[in-house]
């Protein structure tokens, strides 16, 4: 099954983010065994380093993300879902947009984030780590 992950649900992998954490290695965990298939944006990629630059040492965040990089499939942005990004006014947040067209324009089941409110005219369903694992 695929899988597409907010950036919170990666940022509360790699910086153990409490209470977050558990479910997010539970998810983690079920990619490393073949289970489902993880997706993020190449958005979530720079975000994520942008915050762990806030702790680490710039090679460490390096570091972190090769490793990540190994276990998740990375979605290029285009100009198709920039611009759906762009003309929806459904999204107040202009990078919840990027996230929902990343995964439609790549035919993802699911999309998984800690922020529902920021989805709520999703097309297709928006769990918590925690609702997802529950279902599954």
């Amino acid at each position: 099954m695929k899988v597409f992950l907010d950036t919170n649900i990666v940022i509360d992998l790699l910086a153990k983010r409490e209470p977050f954490y558990k479910h997010a290695a539970q998810l983690f965990s079920l990619a490393d065994k073949m289970k489902i298939q993880l997706y993020v944006s190449a958005l979530t990629f720079a975000n994520t380093n942008y915050i762990l630059l806030k702790e680490r040492k710039p090679e460490e965040a390096k570091s972190i993300l090769r490793k990540l990089k190994l276990i998740v499939n990375i979605i290029s942005l285009d100009d198709k879902i920039i611009g759906l990004s762009l003309n929806d006014t459904d999204f107040r947040d202009y990078e919840d947009a990027i996230q929902y067209y990343s995964a439609i324009e790549n035919g993802i089941a699911t999309i998984i984030t800690r922020n529902l409110k920021d989805f709520q005219k999703s097309k297709i369903p928006v769990l918590t780590a925690e609702q997802y694992l529950q279902r599954n």
